[in-house]
């Protein structure tokens, strides 16, 4: 029976699976990262939603990043409680894929209108969020923004970015490094590590810190702008656009291989794809929604740019040897 449609709520879904006996009331455990699940991001909606149509518990667990995620599921291995894992990107699929931590999804990916440049065809993951990093700055402490990541480098501009080994932004921006410089990395990042303040372990650190105003630059995403915009009324921080392009991030859900709950988690995520919470996820985590019919306000029109594209098995089988070369080239 194929019940996954477009044309069919989650409500719907839920008594279809209750009819069947596939799904019981009980707690679905779904490990995240801290900003989805804090008091502005979306875990809080998307928990009261889903309550009210699945009879059941829904508990977020949450890493500082999706790197630190991947790295506590790694080490809890088939001790975990996690149903859902939520906040892996693509560049993590493989790695977790090889691991064994996650299963099939079950969903027709079909029937959700899922953007044709996704090109999501994926039986283990789906995604529900995307963005491109970039580099956001202070209008009015910054009169010359740079245009380019070599720009930046070049310049002496202070800068804040997070670690690659327990972020998702910060692998991207080694990513970004090892896509544009190739084996001139090592001196890309001495030259980025003149103006580096710190590293943080994950995001939300270091765009505290830029916000208060001890950094010129911080890596984050082109959507950033879009909270200052919308939440504070305020169009102070611009994201940069950089000339060699950005790397794009696609936020991916799965069902951990040891849900002991796999109709609740499959439910889930067909509730992730519906259009009202998309709109929910884009407009409280701050990134672009995966379906191509979710209207938002003309400030999320501006985040789009140019991408870079970066093969996710290579970063997959070269992600120790191009940490190596940052871990080498900051320590200098």
């Amino acid at each position: 029976m194929n019940y996954l449609t477009s044309a069919v709520s989650v409500v719907s879904l839920m008594a279809l699976l209750l009819f069947s006996g596939t799904l019981s009331a009980g707690t679905l455990n779904v490990y995240t990262y801290s900003s989805f699940t804090s008091s502005w991001g979306p875990g809080p909606e998307l928990k009261t939603r889903f309550e009210a149509v699945c009879d059941c518990e829904l508990r977020f667990t949450s890493s500082d990043d999706g790197v630190s995620l991947l790295n506590r599921l790694q080490l809890e291995g088939d001790r975990t409680r996690a149903d859902v894992v939520l906040g892996l990107d693509t560049m993590l699929m493989p790695q977790a894929r090889r691991l064994g931590l996650v299963q099939s999804h079950g969903l027709i990916l079909e029937d959700w209108p899922l953007k044709a440049s996704l090109d999501w065809q994926d039986a283990q993951f789906i995604p529900f969020d995307y963005g491109y990093f970039a580099f956001i700055y202070n209008r009015h402490q910054v009169d010359d923004p740079v245009d380019s990541l070599e720009a930046l480098l070049s310049s002496d501009a202070s800068v804040l970015y997070q670690d690659p080994r327990t972020s998702t932004p910060g692998q991207g921006l080694m990513h970004w490094i090892q896509a544009v410089y190739g084996d001139r990395s090592a001196d890309a990042w001495q030259r980025l590590a003149r103006n580096t303040v710190t590293v943080t372990k994950g995001w939300s650190e270091a765009y505290g810190m830029f916000l208060q105003g001890e950094a010129d630059y911080v890596l984050s995403y082109t959507t950033s702008p879009a909270y200052h915009q919308l939440v504070e009324s305020s169009d102070v921080y611009v994201a940069t656009r950089f000339a060699e392009g950005h790397i794009a991030q696609v936020e991916v859900a799965a069902i951990s291989a040891y849900s002991q709950n796999v109709a609740l988690a499959q439910a889930f995520l067909a509730f992730l794809l519906e259009a009202e919470v998309q709109a929910v996820i884009a407009q409280h985590n701050w990134m672009l929604p995966v379906r191509d019919d979710v209207t938002l306000p003309e400030v999320f029109q501006q985040a789009e740019r140019d991408v870079i594209q970066v093969s996710a098995d290579l970063a997959d089988r070269q992600r120790r040897e191009w940490l190596q070369v940052w871990r080498s080239a900051v320590s200098r």
